[in-house]
């Protein structure tokens, strides 16, 4: 019990000591603050990157894809194709995809127009898709079905109209699913797209093949397969593993994200270098209070802990700050770095937030422990003479 109360009073007394000084106080929380900041908002573009780009065991997904091509408007494979991978021993499904995207290259605000079959997406989506909205998708053309986060970005809702990249359709519903390209993406009519798109050229042209295998281990045997079958037609095939042709079509968001990474852990090391400064500072201009408190009865270890309870209370609201606004401006943004038809989702994650949050702390730790020894080594005469 003496000691809870004697820990309580050593915190009281460090929260005194942090507003005694207001406007250094302020202006190392808000600098903690803003590093926690970076860091988690970093690292949750990080999370999202390698969640997309990550291949898992269970992965049964192919990317059929025109040799040699990088964005949508590029790639072009005939749709009867799709006769042809379906006779490839262990595929289980062929879905031919028209994409259409409003920018190729890397930005957060791009329209990605997927036309897909409607008797293979309302099959394949029934579970994921209100029976209003894909009924209504269903019984229009010029209908298309949009992703949550493509919806807020747009701020469409049902029964709007929207044009992008010189398509124009109309909003059957919003859906919501875990998949980042379902998110970000509108859905429409396979047909209805290649006639939008079509400019002059074939209607009967798409931009790639998502395949579904049987057996996950036999992933990139059957790639071979499906490459070797087109590597002499008119439109050789490149086929990868969904999650390595995210990784390829991102290759500079991963470099940037790498090198962001390096922005976070800079952060970190401003916290440290923060905090340790505002303790050092506050400890020289309170010698003589160190000195008071002695004469008081305060000894090296009470004084220890003052100063740790100060640094531990400037990381920790300055970390949860920084945590909080992370977590909150990631989640009202919903941003997804799309790039080449396909998009990285940057989620909120509370995980992260705890991990800022923790790191803050630590760091801050770790900053007082010097300014702590030295204070509870001090004289009560150097402190009255300084």
């Amino acid at each position: 019990m003496n000691l809870l109360t004697s820990m309580r009073g050593v915190v009281a007394l460090a929260w005194r000591g942090l507003l005694r000084r207001p406007t250094r106080s302020a202006l190392v929380i808000a600098g903690v603050a803003v590093a926690v900041f970076l860091f988690c908002t970093v690292d949750a573009t990080r999370k999202g990157v390698e969640r997309a780009t990550k291949r898992a065991a269970q992965d049964t997904a192919l990317v059929v894809y025109r040799q040699n091509r990088f964005c949508p408007f590029t790639s072009q494979l005939p749709q009867y194709y799709e006769n042809e991978i379906r006779k490839v021993p262990g595929v289980k499904t062929v879905t031919p995809v028209k994409i259409v995207v409003s920018n190729c290259r890397a930005s957060l605000d791009v329209v990605t127009f997927r036309g897909v079959p409607p008797e293979t997406f309302a099959r394949d989506h029934a579970g994921r898709v209100e029976l209003v909205s894909m009924q209504a998708w269903l019984s229009r053309g010029d209908a298309a079905l949009i992703g949550r986060e493509l919806a807020q970005r747009r701020r469409l809702k049902s029964g709007d109209r929207f044009t992008a990249a010189g398509v124009d359709a109309y909003v059957a519903g919003i859906i919501e699913s875990d998949e980042p390209q379902d998110q970000s993406s509108a859905f429409v009519h396979l047909p209805f797209l290649q006639e939008q798109a079509k400019r002059g050229g074939s209607g009967t042209i798409v931009t790639q093949f998502d395949v579904r295998v049987k057996d996950p281990t036999q992933l990139d045997a059957i790639a071979i397969s499906i490459d070797e079958r087109f590597a002499k037609d008119q439109a050789p095939t490149s086929t990868r593993a969904e999650t390595a042709h995210v990784a390829r079509a991102a290759t500079d968001v991963i470099a940037l994200v790498g090198f962001a990474q390096l922005l976070g852990l800079a952060g970190l090391a401003a916290v440290f270098a923060l905090v340790a400064n505002a303790i050092i500072l506050s400890m020289r201009s309170r010698e003589k209070e160190v000195s008071i408190l002695q004469t008081l009865g305060f000894r090296g270890v009470h004084l220890a802990a003052l100063v740790i309870a100060e640094a531990l209370l400037l990381g920790g609201i300055g970390g949860t700050i920084g945590a909080g606004l992370s977590y909150a401006t990631v989640s009202v943004a919903r941003t997804a770095l799309t790039m080449e038809g396909v998009s990285i989702a940057v989620s909120p994650s509370i995980q992260i937030a705890f991990i800022g949050i923790a790191l803050a702390i630590g760091l801050s730790l770790a900053a007082g422990i010097v300014p702590a020894i030295i204070a509870s080594r001090q004289s009560i005469v150097s402190g009255f003479r300084s």
